[in-house]
């Protein structure tokens, strides 16, 4: 279980309805083929030793008798193997019987855990055979060994820290408490559900929406096990329905009636981490009985797949969605700016570039809400020693596109005069050379701002910030930074987005330029005409920085499984040594620059990950970053 890894499946077998010895073979040949892929938990679905449909053969002492057998046979001959399965059968205690899921471990049966609510409307009938479970534990006698009976039972494993196993069985989850809740609050990281669950039409949509849902709510990850095609169909129709939900997210779900067997891998310290910093997760620890489970720790190879663009959304028709919900939210705020201080104008420094586009999209969009003249946006290009013509002719064309206010203002003489002032040698390029540009032309946009009544909408993005790729009481100040949270892979979208949704032909043509131009803040002279200074030749390409900013403020994760998760999603991009170099780089100037963060101007948060000071992210500006530096010279 290397970084929190666990692979984890579950299984729809082959089964007669009363056949026990039959459905018992079905379930050990799961399980050693399961545990021959690196499994360490599967789980079957609801009176899987019998079959669901066995209706009034529950009450048959022969049927429950030779359940009883199997189960223990199916303990017995899979005790060599190191996994940790979850089956269930029909069972008596006392005078009563019960729906129960039975936990197996090395050969023994570590706990049973009963059907606390029992369906008996529409075509369920349970009550019929059924008694309700308790959630109290007392222990019962089961072959030679005294095992744990009651919903209550955590199931641990000292070798793996962020381990914790609870089971709910079918209806448990359709309930308005589910006991999976109560299991979560006292440390359950992994929910298993025994289910039996017929089809009926959307039936499926809804179940998905109860795993999917019940998962994110508790931090969890969540394996549904449901009964499939080998149940009887005097009146109902099972398919197999079997989903592996880690934290919102289906990792992995079988075809229905095909009875598949389905494999995920979950990560159970991103789970603990989203406890751990949500303040209103009320952990308990009472009234529950902890059962150890012997499972070896070992390697858990990765199959599970890893976005390379975790802020971006893979599927085309949420991305499409998700762009626009963002840059509603970006112009929102800016109105809502606006309207608060009764601001008619804004000024924006257009470079040419995607970051700068990006904010003067927005704001338009936030002149359309407001009903105000889009002239009274004031885009200023600054040409200087770096401006090349292709990004120079795009600021232009696309403020022109937009029906704002254009101004050209060429900074090189003002440049040079400071240059003469402070004694600098303008051969010299460097970084007072770069800074020079960019402070002068915050200083012009301010004071335009100042001219026209208006204020300065900041452009520089979150994945910038988080570099400190921005000069100090340069481009990194503004009145409003309305991209402030959205990283730089996003941006790019949602540019694409604005050109292909637009009918203005001019607009659309010159942002598919834009966005075709390498990333530059062409602050040194161009070389042949063509830009000479790339930003992801300097510090790295955003693709990975923006991968790790997401898994180190998302989740909190160390260097080491960072590394880890980007080989695999980077795989045959770049190879170890490269994203360990890009990585150094990243860690050493997120320390180092926070100092900028930390008087940033206001802007709005979009996603999960921000870094205002006075939102997601306090850090002090003196912090060490030798501890993580430690780990990453170890890799």
């Amino acid at each position: 279980m290397k970084d929190g890894f666990i692979k984890t499946a579950c299984a729809s077998p082959e089964l007669r309805v009363a056949d026990v010895k039959y459905n018992a073979d079905n379930i050990i040949k799961n399980i050693t083929e399961v545990a021959e892929k690196g499994a360490k938990l599967i789980v079957f679905p609801e009176l899987a030793i019998t079959a669901y449909t066995c209706g009034d053969l529950f009450l048959q002492e022969s049927l429950l008798s030779g359940a009883e057998k199997e189960l223990l046979r199916i303990a017995d001959e899979t005790k060599s193997l190191d996994i940790t399965s979850v089956t269930g059968l029909p069972y008596v205690v006392g005078d009563k019987l019960y729906n129960c899921a039975a936990v197996i471990n090395k050969g023994y049966i570590k706990g049973l855990v009963p059907k606390m609510n029992i369906p008996n409307y529409n075509e369920f009938y349970e009550l019929r055979h059924f008694s309700e479970g308790v959630r109290g534990v007392e222990y019962i006698k089961i072959g030679e060994n005294t095992v744990p009976f009651g919903a209550n039972i955590l199931f641990t494993a000292p070798s793996m820290p962020c381990f914790t196993l609870a089971v709910e069985i079918c209806e448990d989850l359709w309930t308005v408490t589910p006991p999976s809740s109560y299991h979560a609050l006292v440390g359950a990281t992994v929910i298993a559900n025994l289910s039996a669950s017929d089809e009926l039409i959307a039936k499926d949509e809804y179940r998905e929406m109860l795993v999917r849902s019940q998962s994110a709510r508790l931090f969890a990850a969540y394996l549904y096990a449901d009964a499939g095609f080998g149940e009887s169909t005097t009146d109902l129709v099972y398919a197999g329905d079997n989903i592996i939900a880690e934290n919102g997210t289906i990792l992995a779900r079988s075809r229905r009636f095909a009875n598949e067997c389905v494999y995920a891998e979950l990560d159970l310290e991103r789970l603990v981490s989203e406890r751990r910093r949500t303040t209103t997760y009320k952990s308990e620890r009472a009234g529950y009985v902890t059962v150890e489970l012997d499972m070896e720790r070992t390697d858990t190879p990765l199959t599970r797949h890893i976005a390379r663009y975790p802020f971006v959304p893979s599927d085309e028709g949420m991305r499409e969605k998700r762009s626009e919900e963002i840059l509603t939210i970006q112009a929102m705020g800016l109105a809502k700016r606006l309207r608060h201080i009764n601001g008619k104008s804004v000024v924006i420094g257009i470079s040419g570039g995607l970051d700068s586009t990006l904010a003067l999209l927005v704001s338009a969009r936030a002149f359309d809400m407001l009903g105000i003249d889009r002239k009274n946006i004031t885009g200023v290009t600054m040409p200087c020693f770096g401006t090349t013509s292709r990004t120079y002719n795009n600021a232009v064309n696309v403020c022109n596109s937009l029906g704002i206010t254009l101004r050209e203002i060429n900074i090189a003489d003002a440049v040079n005069l400071h240059f003469r002032d402070i004694g600098h040698d303008p051969s010299v390029t460097d970084v007072t050379y770069e800074n020079s540009q960019a402070r002068e032309r915050t200083q012009i946009i301010m004071d335009i701002a100042n001219q026209t009544g208006g204020i300065v909408v900041g452009t520089g993005d979150m994945s910038e910030l988080a570099l400190g790729w921005a000069t100090y009481n340069g481009d990194h100040m503004s009145m409003y930074g309305v991209n402030a949270g959205v990283p730089k892979t996003l941006i790019r979208y949602l540019v694409d987005y604005e050109a292909r949704r637009t009918d203005n032909d001019a607009l659309s043509k010159t942002l598919e330029d834009i966005l075709a131009t390498p990333v530059s803040p062409e602050l040194l002279p161009p070389k042949d005409g063509a830009i000479s200074q790339k930003t992801e030749h300097i510090v790295g390409p955003y693709e990975l920085h923006d991968f790790f900013l997401y898994y180190l403020m998302r989740f909190g994760m160390r260097p080491r499984k960072i590394l880890r998760l980007a080989e695999k999603a980077f795989d045959g991009v770049y190879d170890r040594e490269t994203i360990l170099s890009w990585m150094k780089i990243f860690y050493k100037r997120f320390f180092q620059q926070q100092f900028k963060r930390s008087c940033l101007p206001d802007g709005p948060k979009v996603g999960s990950v921000a870094l205002s000071p006075r939102g997601d992210w306090r850090m002090p500006s003196d912090a060490s970053v030798n501890l993580w530096m430690s780990e990453i010279d170890s890799l």
